[in-house]
């Protein structure tokens, strides 16, 4: 029996990736997008649709993507969930590879999420972890890798106005500075 090359994964991940560029997309131009025409044949196209239709179902029942629906069609889009879970994706990509490079900019995140929303303020601490962000001081994280446009689509994403504050600076006190080159052995 044949079977579709791409697992389920993959197209949990080529849909969240595919959503993540646009507002919203039809379910029909989705598919379309994840198995196009031809791929892998004429053969595999109807088991790549049923594919992309459990692992879109999946996604739905994770709460990572909402459907919307016209009178003309059925639309897919990307929950604040699924947002998070993109970025995610990103950070734990073998292709996010850091330039080895160092700018001389450091980044400074201050984070200041209230308990009532805990959850959120420890998805963040793990993205900033994950990011190469270094805690300083309880909510103040720093940085010298470039995240600073993930942390700012993150903070429009979850509308996080004044509870995630970034910084991008190149001068820090000669002190801190020669104990920061030390952690991140700049």
């Amino acid at each position: 029996m044949s079977r579709t090359p791409a697992s389920g994964n993959n197209y949990s991940k080529k849909i969240l990736k595919i959503l993540s560029e646009n507002k919203a997309l039809s379910v029909s131009e989705l598919t379309q997008k994840v198995a196009p025409d031809g791929q892998n044949g004429a053969i595999l196209k109807p088991l790549q649709a049923y594919a992309v239709t459990r692992a879109l179902r999946n996604l739905r029942e994770a709460g990572l993507v909402e459907s919307l629906s016209s009178d003309q069609n059925d639309y897919a889009r990307l929950t604040r969930a699924g947002k998070q879970k993109v970025n995610n994706l990103k950070l734990e990509s073998d292709t996010a590879l850091l330039n080895p490079n160092w700018d001389g900019m450091w980044r400074i995140v201050l984070l200041d999420l209230p308990e009532s929303r805990k959850n959120e303020r420890e998805s963040l601490r793990y993205l900033l972890k994950k990011a190469g962000f270094v805690c300083l001081k309880n909510s103040a994280w720093i940085s010298p890798h470039p995240f600073e446009h993930l942390f700012m689509n993150i903070k429009k994403d979850l509308g996080l106005t004044t509870e995630l504050m970034i910084m991008v600076t190149e001068t820090i006190d000669p002190e801190t500075e020669a104990v920061l080159f030390e952690l991140f052995k700049k």
